[in-house]
């Protein structure tokens, strides 16, 4: 288990051994489901159980992260149970690709420009009715940040709103990550591997 926001199995060893348990690892995970953190493979005979692999080579050896994913969407949650919520759709709405698994974040064009504008109304104080209206979806991340740092300058908010976007991001992975880095999630997550292992040995 790698410690990342998302659910990654490490696989490292000569080729056949790690195609081989990636595959294990896949077709299990393809039928898996755990209602207790509520992971169902299929709905009907819809399947929401897929990987994202990341393979390369390291130090002579293959190396591959397989990083369980789900597809699965709720009245609650309509874009997806394992995609960025609601809440963080005013950073990122888009679906999680490879390159945001593997903690490169890709964020909207539209977005640089909003920042910059959510600067000045930091260090200007701006009132919300002062507000151009398409940034009103930011309000509530932006009383955050004001709650947050006391001393907002125009040396600061530049390097502010880049940790704040990150923090954001790191939200948006923990979102598409199916085993919860809780306690009980990492227990789900050890059940999946165990179930992995038996079908190994």
């Amino acid at each position: 288990i790698v410690r990342w926001p998302m659910s990654v199995i490490r696989l490292r060893g000569k080729k056949e051994e790690v195609l081989e348990a990636a595959d294990v690892i896949y077709r299990t995970w393809q039928t898996y489901s755990d209602p207790s953190v509520d992971i169902y493979a299929k709905s009907g005979t819809t399947p929401h159980n897929t990987v994202t692999p990341i393979a390369r080579r390291r130090a002579g050896l293959f190396e591959m992260d397989i990083v369980l994913r789900n597809n699965r969407t709720s009245r609650e949650h309509p874009y997806g149970i394992f995609h960025p919520h609601e809440e963080l759709h005013h950073i990122k709405k888009e679906n999680i690709g490879l390159i945001e698994v593997m903690g490169l974040a890709v964020l909207p064009g539209r977005l640089a420009k909003e920042l910059d504008i959510l600067a000045q109304y930091l260090i200007q104080h701006t009132k919300k009715e002062d507000w151009d209206p398409a940034l009103l979806k930011h309000w509530d991340w932006y009383e955050e940040i004001r709650s947050r740092y006391t001393d907002i300058t125009k040396e600061t908010v530049l390097d502010i709103l880049q940790h704040e976007v990150g923090q954001r991001f790191i939200t948006v992975l923990e979102h598409a990550g199916v085993f919860k880095r809780t306690k009980r999630g990492k227990q789900a997550f050890r059940t999946f591997l165990r179930k992995v292992q038996e079908k190994l040995s």
